[in-house]
């Protein structure tokens, strides 16, 4: 479910046909000049993209991690994943045996809660830094890309996909508690 950020992006900047090496040019910065673009605008729409492509990731984690337990949905889930812009370089999930695919979301697994909270966590950690509004966007795409996959699910995912989301979230909240932040005036 890789999404290409360009194509269906709800950055105006982007929608509006200002690629990157746009940005840099002549006219571009004179509508920052003239007004036209004001730095808040710009920044919110960074920090909306940016939000959107922690939802995608989020998204494509938690349903590799739930595709796992129910065969019926598996195959139109597994098609529907890069697998490699999450990290999983290993043995195709749809040639695996059970007792593998067991093992892929054990604790110790790649697509186990410890694995999986952290991958999220430290998406939104990193690219966060300690901008309190940029880690609450994250920690907002994450729970968009949850309920994303609930949607692809088809209702309730199975108990790992939450203790997963837990586990993430608390890594976050931890983050924006500690830069004085207040988790309770979120949108999500």
């Amino acid at each position: 479910m890789q999404i290409n950020a360009t194509a269906g992006s709800i950055n105006p900047y982007i929608a509006n046909s200002l690629g990157e090496n746009e940005k840099g040019s002549a006219e571009f910065k004179e509508k920052i000049k003239s007004g036209e673009i004001s730095a808040k605008t710009l920044t919110q729409a960074y920090l909306v993209e940016y939000s959107r492509t922690i939802e995608n990731y989020s998204s494509d984690n938690l349903e590799a991690q739930s595709g796992i337990f129910d065969i019926g949905k598996v195959k139109d889930i597994l098609n529907s994943i890069d697998f490699e812009s999450i990290g999983y370089t290993g043995k195709p999930i749809a040639d695996m045996n059970p007792d593998e695919a067991k093992a892929l979301v054990s604790e110790d697994g790649f697509f186990g809660v410890t694995q999986t909270s952290n991958r999220l966590a430290d998406f939104v950690l990193n690219g966060g830094g300690d901008n309190l509004d940029r880690l609450k966007a994250g920690r907002e795409g994450i729970i968009r890309g949850f309920n994303e996959a609930e949607k692809i699910w088809g209702g309730k995912l199975p108990d790992i996909s939450y203790e997963t989301l837990d586990k993430a979230l608390a890594k976050i909240d931890e983050k924006i508690t500690s830069l004085g932040g207040n988790i309770l005036d979120s949108k999500v």
